[in-house]
């Protein structure tokens, strides 16, 4: 990692910026917001001093859990913008010398996600490790997270 000339990393004393896309900046008037939002705010962050935007999820999901319970860790959700509008906003804030923190729950997928769907349709999948699974409490019916 690069130092400064006071010898400290960039995040030990720059501001990091939490945006929660969802209620951030609607530019679509759909009372979303979206990336295009976070894009046209750059320049007030950077008159801020805010060296790093911390972007929470904005990956595809069913929403069950506000877009924390990612379905495609590797796409935009719609809600948010397109996979251009994400390169756009990285390359506008790399421009402007911030950094882009991705929020990314890698513990907490969909059940709609391939991982968890291929772990749970066997025993003997090759993914079945990749979550906890427990036997249900008698009377309980299907297999459960836990």
């Amino acid at each position: 990692m690069k130092r400064t000339k006071t010898n400290h990393l960039w995040w030990h004393k720059g501001i990091i910026y939490q945006v929660y896309p969802r209620s951030f900046m609607d530019t679509d008037n759909d009372g979303i917001g979206d990336l295009q939002g976070v894009l046209r705010k750059l320049d007030y962050l950077q008159e801020l001093g805010i060296r790093a935007v911390w972007l929470s999820p904005v990956y595809p999901s069913p929403m069950a859990d506000f877009g924390y319970d990612i379905s495609d860790y590797k796409d935009i959700h719609p809600l948010f913008g397109t996979m251009k509008d994400f390169d756009q906003l990285l390359e506008q804030i790399h421009a402007k010398d911030m950094k882009l923190i991705m929020d990314l729950v890698p513990n907490h997928t969909s059940e709609e996600h391939p991982w968890f769907t291929e772990s749970r349709s066997s025993r003997d999948n090759s993914k079945r490790d990749w979550y906890l699974w427990y036997d249900p409490a008698p009377g309980e019916g299907l297999l459960t997270t836990g």
